[in-house]
C-alpha cells in the first residue's frame, strides 16, 4: 500500500500528527500508519554554503576579494543534524512512498526549511503541502483533506530563496567590508542597520533635549479644571508673569460662550497580529519581542489553544464566521463573558473583521475551538492567552459611546476650556471609575475667576522601547513578524544595541558603525524598497531572478562605497590590559558567561574571562560558592572570601572509585554532627510535662 511521507518542522509537532492520523513510533526517528510516514526536522537543516564552501580565496577576508558574488550559492546540510537530514532522504526512497506532503511551518520561513529539504534529496516524487492556521484535532484533520500542490506554493518559496541570498550577498559582503578595513567585528545587514538607526534616533533626540521650566494657568470651577489656551503653552517662562496674569483676571467674572456637546463612539479593536501582540505585552509586562513570541508559539503548538502566531493581519476570512460559537464556546469557561454572548446568539458585531481580501497567508491570532487547559500554562502564557481571548471577546460587544462637552469661558478675550466625558455605553472597553456627572453649561451664564497657576517641566522625548521599535519596523517594513524578534536579538548579541531596563539604547560601538556604514544601508528607504520586492515575488508579481540583480548591483556599489570612505574608528572596546602571548592590547567582550578578554590581534587566540567564574564547588572553610581561576598550571578552585585555593581534579580523577577507607572516614565526618541544642519554649514544655 502506497503512503505519503509527512515532513513537520519539529519532532512535537510530527507526535501530535501521529496521533491525530493514528501513526505510531518506529523508533526514535519516525512515526508510521497505513497511510502516512511521518518525520521531522529540528528548523532548517541546510544552511546557505558560506563563502569558502564556494571558493578557497573567499576563506581569508581582505578587501581585494570584494564584494562576493557567486553565479550559485548553493546549499550545505547543518553538522548537528545531518543524521536527520539522511533519516528524512532514505524514507523518501523508500519503495511504497509515493508522495511527499510538507508540513512545516505554513509561512515563509517554513517553506524554505521544507523545500530545501527536498531540493537537497532531490526526490521526483509529487509534493503537497499542509497549510493549516492552527493545530488543533479538526484543523489537523481538515487540512490533510485538503491537501494543496507544493507548485502553488512556488512564488512564496522564491520569495524565501530570495530573501537568504538578499541576506547573504549584503550582509557578508557589508560585514566583511567594515570588518577587514577598520579591523574589528563590525555586523552588518540590510534590515538589522536600519533598525539600529531607528533606536539611534530616538537616543539621539533624547540626548540632546535640554528640559525647561514653564508655567500653565487653570480656572477652577467646582472641581474641575479648565486650561487657559495659548498659541504657545511654554509662554509663561518664570512665575511672576504667570501671576501676574493672574493677579488682573481674579475676581472678574467669564462668560460662557460656547458649549458643544458630542457623542463619540469607538468601534471595537480588530483581533492582533502578531507585531501589535508583541508591542502591548511590552508595554503591559515588558516582555521582549522573543519572549512574547515564544510564549504565543507555545500557546498555538503545545496548548492548541490559539491559531497560527507568525501572522501580519488582524483579519479573519469569511469562512471562519462559522467557527465563532464554537470558540466562544471553547473559552467559556475561562472567561464568563464568553457564556453571555453565546446566550444572545454569538453574533460578531464587528462585522468587518470578516475581509478575505486583508488576509494574507493567514488571518489574525484567535483562540481554537479547543477548549484550553489553563492549569497547564505558565503564568506568563496565561497573560499573553488572556490578551488574545480579550480582542477576540470584544468583537462581540457593543461599540464604547461616550457623550463629550466642551465649554468654553471667555475673561476678557482669554479663553479657558474645560472638558468633560460620560459613558453611555461601555460596550467592548469596560467603564474605567466612577460616571462621571456632566455639568449642565447651557444653564451657566458666567464663571467667578478662581485660578491655579502650575508649574510644568517640558518632557524628553522618550527612549525606543521593543514595543515602539517593533511600531516602527512594521511601519518601514523591516522584517516579517516572525523575524523582528531575532532582529532585535542579533543587534543585542552583537554589541551594537542594549538592553536598559525597558528602553533600548545603542553602545558606542553601534554609534561607530551608523558613522562608517553607507548612508543608503542606515536609511530605512532602501530596505523597505527590498521588502516590498520580496512580497511581490511572494505574489507573482515579481521575478526573483530581477530582483537579486538589482541585489548584486547594491551590494557591488556599497562595498565600493566601503573602500572608498575616508572615516575612522575608535575601538571603544580596547583596554589597557595587554595580551601575554603577543603583547597587543585586549579587548572586551560580552558572552553568555559573563564578560571576557579576547586579544586584539586576529591572528592570536588568547582569551580569558574578565571576572573568574563562579563554580558550584564549595569552601572547605565558609561552605561558599568557589571561584575558578585559570593559572599558568591549569585551573584551580579559589574562596574570595577566605582566600583558601584547592586543586581543580581533571575528568579521569573525579570519576575514580573511593577506596573503603575513604569512605568510612567521610561517614564518620558527617555522623559526628553538634548535638542540637534544645530552644527555651521546648525545655519549658518538657519540664511541664514532668511536672504532670
Amino acid at each position: 500500500m502506497s503512503k505519503k511521507l509527512v515532513l513537520t518542522e519539529k519532532p512535537s509537532v510530527a507526535k501530535d500528527f501521529a496521533k491525530v492520523l493514528g501513526a505510531t513510533p518506529r523508533g526514535k526517528d519516525y512515526f508510521e500508519s497505513d497511510q502516512y510516514v511521518i518525520t521531522w526536522a529540528y528548523g532548517h537543516l541546510l544552511s546557505l554554503k558560506l563563502p569558502e564552501d564556494i571558493q578557497k580565496e573567499w576563506k581569508t577576508w581582505n578587501l581585494e576579494t570584494l564584494p562576493m558574488i557567486p553565479k550559485h550559492i548553493g546549499l550545505k546540510p547543518l553538522p548537528k543534524t545531518n543524521r536527520q537530514l539522511k533519516i528524512i532522504g532514505d524514507l523518501a526512497k523508500r519503495k511504497d512512498v509515493s508522495g511527499i506532503v510538507i508540513a512545516t511551518d505554513s509561512g515563509r520561513e517554513g517553506e524554505a526549511v521544507g523545500r530545501f529539504v527536498f531540493e537537497w534529496i532531490k526526490t521526483n516524487k509529487p509534493m503537497e503541502r499542509l497549510w493549516i492556521s492552527s493545530q488543533t484535532k479538526q484543523a489537523v484533520q481538515q487540512g490533510f483533506r485538503q491537501l494543496k500542490p507544493a507548485k502553488q506554493f512556488e512564488n512564496l518559496y522564491q520569495s524565501a530563496v530570495a530573501r537568504g541570498k538578499a541576506d547573504w550577498l549584503i550582509g557578508l559582503n557589508v560585514t566583511r567590508a567594515l570588518t577587514v578595513k577598520y579591523q574589528d567585528s563590525l555586523s552588518a545587514g540590510r534590515v538589522q542597520t536600519p533598525t539600529l538607526s531607528l533606536v539611534h534616533q530616538a537616543q539621539e533626540k533624547s540626548e540632546k533635549f535640554i528640559p525647561t521650566t514653564y508655567f500653565s494657568i487653570d480656572l477652577l470651577y467646582q472641581n474641575l479644571k479648565g486650561r487657559l489656551q495659548l498659541k504657545n503653552p511654554q509662554q509663561f517662562t518664570e512665575r511672576k508673569q504667570a501671576e501676574s496674569f493672574v493677579k488682573e483676571l481674579s475676581g472678574t467674572l467669564g462668560k460662557v460662550v460656547s458649549v458643544e456637546a458630542k457623542e463619540k463612539s469607538l468601534a471595537q479593536p480588530l483581533p492582533y497580529d502578531l507585531t501589535e501582540l508583541q508591542r502591548v505585552a511590552n508595554q503591559l509586562y515588558q516582555y521582549s519581542a522573543k519572549k512574547t513570541l515564544s510564549l504565543v508559539q507555545s500557546l498555538y503548538e503545545s496548548h492548541k489553544a490559539v491559531s497560527y502566531p507568525r501572522t501580519d493581519s488582524k483579519y479573519l476570512p469569511k469562512d471562519v464566521a462559522n467557527t465563532m460559537k464554537d470558540r466562544l464556546q471553547a473559552i467559556a469557561g475561562f472567561d464568563p463573558r464568553a457564556k453571555e454572548y453565546i446566550k444572545n446568539g454569538g453574533q460578531v458585531c464587528l462585522t468587518s473583521v470578516f475581509n478575505d481580501q486583508k488576509v494574507t497567508d493567514h488571518y489574525a491570532l484567535i483562540p481554537t475551538e479547543e477548549s484550553p487547559r489553563v492549569e497547564k500554562m505558565t503564568s506568563d502564557e496565561v497573560k499573553i492567552y488572556r490578551l488574545i481571548v480579550e480582542r477576540f471577546l470584544g468583537l462581540f460587544a457593543e461599540k464604547h459611546v461616550t457623550q463629550n462637552v466642551k465649554a468654553i469661558i471667555d475673561f476678557s478675550g482669554n479663553l479657558f476650556v474645560f472638558k468633560q466625558e460620560q459613558v453611555i455605553q461601555a460596550g467592548w472597553k469596560a467603564s474605567e471609575g466612577k460616571k462621571e456627572v456632566l455639568i449642565d453649561w447651557q444653564q451657566i451664564k458666567t464663571v467667578k475667576g478662581n485660578f491655579q497657576v502650575n508649574q510644568e517641566l517640558t518632557s524628553a522625548p522618550k527612549l525606543a522601547t521593543e514595543g515602539s521599535l517593533l511600531q516602527q519596523m512594521e511601519k518601514h517594513s523591516l522584517g516579517t513578524p516572525a523575524t523582528r524578534a531575532e532582529i532585535i536579538e542579533k543587534l543585542i548579541k552583537s554589541e551594537l544595541m542594549e538592553r536598559r531596563g525597558n528602553v533600548l539604547g545603542v553602545t558606542p560601538k553601534g554609534k561607530q558603525l551608523l558613522s562608517l556604514v553607507n548612508p543608503s544601508l542606515v536609511s530605512p528607504d532602501l530596505t523597505e524598497k527590498w521588502e516590498k520586492d520580496l512580497e511581490a515575488i511572494a505574489q507573482g508579481k515579481k521575478t526573483s531572478q530581477a530582483f537579486l540583480k538589482e541585489i548584486e548591483q547594491d551590494t557591488k556599489r556599497l562595498v565600493a562605497e566601503i573602500k572608498d570612505s575616508k572615516q575612522e574608528y575608535k575601538d571603544f572596546s580596547l583596554t589597557n590590559k595587554v595580551c601575554p602571548e603577543c603583547g597587543e592590547a585586549l579587548r572586551e567582550r560580552n558572552t553568555k558567561d559573563g564578560k571576557i578578554y579576547i586579544c586584539s590581534n586576529q591572528e592570536c587566540s588568547y582569551r580569558r574571562r574578565k571576572d573568574p567564574k563562579i563554580s558550584n564547588h564549595r569552601c572547605s572553610q565558609c561552605h561558599k560558592k568557589m571561584e575558578i581561576i585559570d593559572g599558568k598550571n591549569g585551573s584551580f578552585f579559589k574562596c574570595k572570601y577566605c582566600g583558601i585555593s584547592e586543586k581543580m581534579l581533571d575528568n579521569k580523577a573525579r570519576k575514580k572509585k573511593m577506596t573503603k577507607h575513604e569512605e568510612r572516614k567521610l561517614v564518620k565526618k558527617y555522623s559526628q554532627e553538634e548535638e542540637p541544642q534544645e530552644s527555651p519554649l521546648a525545655a519549658a514544655l518538657k519540664a511541664a510535662m514532668e511536672k504532670t
